[in-house]
C-alpha cells in the first residue's frame, strides 16, 4: 500500500533538481511512479492523507491505475493538515480484509500527525498485531535560501517533520525510517524498498479482453432476421 500525504505543505518548491526546483509532491508522484512500473505482478493500492484519509486505490494488479490515480492528486486537496495514523489504519484495513501474503505499507510524509482520529503509534501497533511491515519516508529539503526585502536568510522548510514518529512507526513493525531532501535521494530510497521487499508472486486471474457473449447473441440475432424474411416470404 503507497500511502501519501497530500496536506497543503507537500506543493512546497524545496526538492532540486538539475533543471531547478519542484514541488514535494510532483517529485514523490515522478519516484512513485517509476516504482509502480518496477512491480510487475504484484498488487498495489492507493491511500491518501490530509485532514482525513481516503482510499484512493484498493489492492489491485491493475498498476496503471494506480499511477493514473496518484498523477491526479492535488497538495491541499483533502485539507491542509496531516492526518498519519488515519492513513496508517485505512492502508492497514485494507490488508486485514485480504489475503495479501506481502504486507507492505511504504508511508511518505512531509509534516507531523496534526489531526484524524488515530494516533500514529497506535496505528501502527495495529499494523504491527497484523503482520504488517511499515517503512516510512520523511521528505523535503533541510535548507533553502529565503528572499525578502531584508536580504536573504537561510530557513529550515522541514522544521515540521516528525522524524521521532516516523521512525518508530518503521520500528515498531520492522521496517525503516528514510530520509529524502531532494529527489535523487527520494528515488534512491524506493530502489532500496524495491530490492528489500521483492515481488511476491501473487496469482491473477485475468478476465478475457472480449465479452464472449457477443458470439451467441450474434447468431440469435442472425437466426430472427431470417426467421422473420422466411414468414414474410412464405406467410
Amino acid at each position: 500500500m503507497l500511502t501519501i500525504d497530500l496536506s497543503l505543505s507537500m506543493e512546497t518548491e524545496d526538492m532540486k533538481t538539475t533543471a531547478g526546483m519542484t514541488d514535494r509532491l510532483s517529485a514523490v508522484k515522478t519516484v512513485v511512479s517509476d516504482f509502480i512500473k518496477q512491480r510487475p505482478g504484484d498488487r498495489l493500492g492507493l491511500v491518501v492523507f490530509g485532514e482525513h484519509a481516503y482510499l484512493q486505490t484498493p489492492l489491485t494488479f491493475d498498476r496503471q491505475t494506480v499511477q493514473e490515480q496518484l498523477e491526479r492528486t492535488i497538495a491541499g486537496m483533502i485539507g491542509n493538515s496531516t492526518s498519519i495514523g488515519e492513513g496508517l489504519g485505512i492502508a492497514t484495513k485494507t490488508f486485514i480484509d485480504s489475503d495479501a501474503p506481502q504486507r507492505v505499507i511504504i508511508l511518505l510524509s512531509d509534516g507531523a500527525n496534526t489531526s484524524g482520529v488515530l494516533d500514529p503509534i497506535e496505528a501502527a501497533e495495529l499494523a504491527k498485531e497484523h503482520n504488517v511491515t511499515i517503512y516510512t519516508v520523511g521528505v523535503g529539503a533541510d535548507e533553502i535560501l529565503h528572499r525578502s526585502f531584508f536580504g536573504t536568510e537561510r530557513i529550515n522548510p522541514s522544521r515540521d517533520l516528525d522524524e521521532a514518529t516516523l521512525t518508530k512507526i518503521a520500528a515498531l513493525t520492522g521496517g525503516k525510517y528514510f530520509r529524502a531532501r531532494n529527489p535523487k535521494e527520494l528515488e534512491n530510497i524506493y530502489q532500496l524498498i524495491n530490492q528489500l521487499e521483492p515481488v511476491n508472486t501473487a496469482e491473477q486471474t485475468w478476465r478475457p479482453r472480449d465479452e464472449l457473449f457477443r458470439y451467441p447473441l450474434t447468431v440469435a440475432l442472425v437466426l430472427s432476421v431470417f426467421i422473420v424474411l422466411l414468414r414474410r416470404q412464405y406467410g
